[in-house]
């Protein structure tokens, strides 16, 4: 028996089954409930009219929204990969240096798991006016710099700036658990077998660090470029995707299509756009790691 418990694969089916439903209800088929009403005309309510592929030939080639919110859904997506370097090292500072760090890195998360409203109110007030009490603008013309100050949030060159800066302040602190948890779980051992060959500190990190937490690396960017892609609630709360639509990215746009406009058919069509968008990042994203790799080796 050699101590090896051996599982049929009905009794594997049998666990796997509820979740494979569960996600084929939920996920799945909205997907395939989504591609179908992109293909028509609907508000919503009344007939729909089969059109074919013309929500998509308006969508490519009509729409002057739709293209800039893809170029902005990118950019925050490349902003947002800033947030995994970052991360590394903090992580490996904190590991090294910090005891007892638990309670640094849960003060590193809780911006994870506060309300979207309550972050978003209070970045919008610190962006606000001088006059309004906005702490960033009342400290620039503190320190003597008040040809700096904005209405940074109303400010159409920098508005999207902001809006990155609060997505990187956000989410920063879970990619630091992330990578000081992988960091962690890297054998003291190792560490000190190097060590007895003079490799220590940064030279340690680059040849032992790094290379051994490439699988954790690789989960984080992945996180970061596909959840920036599906950025919605911050920028609704902070802008509405204003001023002049210049905050837009695809799936607020795709809300604003959809149940502003009442354009059913057309908000179904680019939220396909932007599941197919998601999934070629992901693909691409695994290439780039496996060709990394290969490389490597």
């Amino acid at each position: 028996m050699n101590g090896v418990l051996k599982v049929g694969k009905w009794t594997i089916a049998v666990f796997v089954l509820p979740c494979l439903l569960f996600y084929m209800a939920f996920v799945f088929a909205p997907i395939l409930v989504s591609v179908y009403y992109s293909l028509v005309v609907w508000a919503g309510m009344g007939d729909q009219v089969f059109v074919g592929l013309n929500n998509y030939k308006v969508l490519f080639t009509q729409d002057p929204i739709f293209w800039p919110s893809v170029l902005r859904t990118l950019y925050i997506s490349v902003a947002s990969l800033l947030q995994v370097p970052i991360a590394i090292v903090v992580a490996i500072l904190v590991s090294r240096y910090v005891r007892r760090a638990n309670f640094l890195i849960s003060s590193y998360f809780l911006p994870v798991i506060l309300s979207v409203v309550v972050i978003g109110q209070l970045w919008k007030s610190i962006y606000n006016p001088a006059s309004l009490g906005g702490m960033l603008n009342q400290m620039l013309v503190k320190f003597g710099l008040e040809s700096w100050t904005k209405t940074w949030l109303a400010d159409t060159d920098w508005a999207i700036f902001a809006l990155c800066f609060v997505i990187f302040w956000q989410y920063i602190g879970y990619h630091v658990l992330i990578q000081f948890t992988g960091v962690q779980n890297i054998s003291s051992d190792i560490y000190e077998a190097a060590s007895i060959d003079g490799a220590e500190g940064f030279k340690a990190d680059r040849y032992i660090t790094l290379p051994l937490l490439s699988p954790v690396i690789k989960i984080s960017v992945v996180l970061a470029v596909i959840g920036s892609l599906k950025a919605f609630d911050l920028i609704v709360v902070m802008t509405g995707g204003g001023p002049a639509n210049t905050t837009e990215v695809i799936s607020t746009h795709m809300y604003y299509m959809t149940f502003n406009s009442f354009k059913y058919g057309y908000g179904s069509a680019i939220s396909t756009f932007l599941v197919v968008f998601c999934l070629v990042m992901t693909v691409l994203l695994n290439l780039a790691f496996k060709r990394a790799e290969e490389a490597a080796s």
